[in-house]
């Protein structure tokens, strides 16, 4: 079971990988990631004898310190046979040859096993989801929200790279792409005040990453998400921004779905600043 790059050839069972998990990814998500990053796979013949990819990992650079590592998955057939540490392992591999720490989104079921790896936790956010749209939105007091146009970009890549803590200038732009009618921002005075993306999901939405100087700013973003579809929609929330904005969300119908809880590895804390994030682009993105 040697460890190969991923290719495009490698998408629809990449696909049936993530969906065995339960995960919300769909092909344009993984072609994506490889697009923007580096994918690794094991190939193994199941138990009909077929050749298949049997454990997957994904590196998503930022910049030259840190790179993202998601999709770490194992076909179900092959849990417990240490394939994901394998390529876990890998992946740090390769890093460390290049100076650069590792970043990721664990769930509980994977926390202890990147703590034995090495990362440190530092700060979590919560998953939840609306199954359908809730009535109509109230938002009082809220700012306007315009769709992001090509001269918000400079001043959003400068804002978002502050926060996150490195440019991830080719994701945001593939995003907006992706579900235009959640590409928006509030923009004051000639600022922006707030800036959301979002993208489809193999069975639901997904808002996120959503940027804002304030309540009232996230609040707006994210009502013309949801005004925008009335089918299932997820929103990673800060844990931190959860006392100001989840008494909100629960009444649009958001439910827990399950907390995460970002590490790192090389590095003594996470990048970025969150004061001015509110939703996280997902475990898969950062």
């Amino acid at each position: 079971m040697s460890i190969v790059p991923l290719s495009t050839a490698d998408l629809p069972q990449a696909v049936e990988l993530s969906a065995s998990a339960h995960w919300n990814q769909n092909a344009d998500d993984w072609q994506m990631m490889l697009a923007l990053g580096e994918g690794y796979g094991i190939h193994a013949a199941d138990e009909q004898g077929v050749q298949r990819l049997a454990a997957s990992i994904v590196l998503l650079p930022y910049g030259g310190r840190f790179a993202w590592v998601s999709m770490v998955l194992v076909w179900p057939t092959f849990q417990r046979r240490g394939l994901a540490s394998t390529l876990l392992r890998h992946a740090l591999s390769q890093l460390a040859s290049r100076g650069m720490a590792a970043v990721l989104d664990a769930t509980p079921a994977g926390y202890d096993v990147y703590v034995h790896e090495g990362f440190k936790p530092t700060w979590g956010f919560a998953r939840y989801r609306r199954e359908r749209a809730a009535g109509a939105l109230v938002v009082e007091a809220a700012p306007v929200t315009c769709p992001l146009r090509d001269a918000h970009w400079s001043d959003i890549e400068a804002i978002d790279a502050l926060a996150f803590g490195a440019s991830r200038l080719p994701l945001l732009r593939t995003l907006a792409a992706r579900w235009p009618a959640a590409a928006r921002v509030v923009e004051q005075c000639g600022r922006v005040r707030g800036a959301m993306w979002g993208r489809t999901g193999r069975e639901a939405h997904q808002i996120g990453p959503l940027l804002a100087d304030d309540l009232p700013a996230a609040q707006a973003l994210i009502s013309h998400a949801l005004s925008a579809e009335a089918g299932p929609i997820y929103l990673d929330l800060l844990d931190e921004r959860r006392a100001a904005l989840l008494p909100w969300l629960e009444r649009q119908g958001f439910v827990l779905q399950r907390p995460f809880t970002r590490m790192v590895w090389g590095a003594d804390n996470a990048p970025g600043d969150t004061r001015r994030i509110w939703a996280a682009a997902g475990p898969e993105f950062g």
